[in-house]
């Protein structure tokens, strides 16, 4: 029986930037448009803080039940520690998307029902990502998903439940936050590549091998930066992003010096790290904006 603890080591709590940092970005977009809504940037954090969580424990059962954690290096796994059954695991991971389902509905019977749709897609996003018999994250597509779910549905969603429109400069900012998540997933599978070429785990960075994967998590987190600058036209403020500047350029230097294994553990925290600071300042800056 896991320990609390336990649990909620299971849950990758440093994971969770990548749910608040869109949550941030579209509520700062929204607020720039003069519509921000607190209760309802509530609700879109608590929807996205379940479906992160959500789709730990889900990756925690499925990837578990394969096989692919026994030798995994990093945080750990409840399943493929064998800390918990995978039954467990997969319970806590629906009841996660249970929660997620319901603050979306309320979020959805108060601005439009048709916000059901991609509700309705980011959760079967999560659980398919390493469930199901054709996991479409064994087919190198999982950045695709991260860019689609955790950036534009995120920060668009988070938008439009406030303002009920939307502005270029909630795009710029989805498009920026997408890809630091992004990069972070990057990351993640570069340090997994050993493991996951064995179990059969076809990742991208599988795909690309690990010179192409560091210049696509460096790319990646120059065009966050690189959409903030853009985003000054609107209000200079939207500057204030670039006070994340130095977390990311350490976890770029590391990527870049060809570091393997533990040695990126911290680049995935950098990240992390990176895209809430970055949410933060571009928040603030849309703000201020106004």
């Amino acid at each position: 029986m896991a320990t609390p603890a336990q649990w909620i080591e299971g849950a990758r709590p440093r994971t969770l930037p990548a749910a608040i940092a869109p949550v941030l970005v579209g509520t700062g977009a929204a607020a720039y448009l003069d519509a921000f809504v607190w209760w309802k940037a509530l609700l879109a954090l608590g929807v996205a803080l379940m479906l992160q969580i959500g789709v730990n424990y889900a990756n925690d059962y499925s990837d578990g039940i394969r096989g692919t954690d026994e030798n995994r290096v990093g945080p750990l796994r409840l399943v493929g520690a064998k800390v918990a059954t995978p039954q467990q695991v997969k319970t806590v991971a629906f009841t996660c998307f249970g929660i997620g389902a319901a603050l979306g509905l309320v979020l959805a019977i108060t601005t439009t029902w048709w916000l059901l749709v991609p509700g309705a897609a980011s959760i079967l996003g999560a659980w398919f990502y390493t469930g199901g018999k054709k996991p479409y994250g064994y087919r190198a597509l999982g950045e695709i998903s991260v860019f689609l779910f955790f950036g534009l549905v995120a920060v668009l969603g988070t938008t439009y439940v406030q303002a009920e429109k939307l502005h270029w400069t909630a795009v710029a900012g989805a498009v920026a936050i997408g890809s630091i998540a992004c990069a972070l997933l990057v990351a993640n599978n570069l340090r997994d590549i050993p493991t996951d070429s064995v179990t059969g785990k076809r990742t991208l960075a599988v795909v690309l091998g690990a010179a192409n994967s560091r210049r696509l998590y460096a790319a990646l987190i120059a065009l966050a930066f690189i959409l903030a600058a853009v985003s000054a036209v609107a209000t200079p403020w939207t500057l204030l992003a670039l006070v994340a500047l130095p977390l990311a350029a350490k976890a770029v230097k590391t990527v870049l010096s060809d570091a393997v294994g533990p040695a990126l553990i911290p680049v995935l925290q950098g990240t992390g790290l990176t895209e809430l600071v970055y949410a933060i300042g571009l928040t603030v800056g849309l703000f201020l904006g106004n």
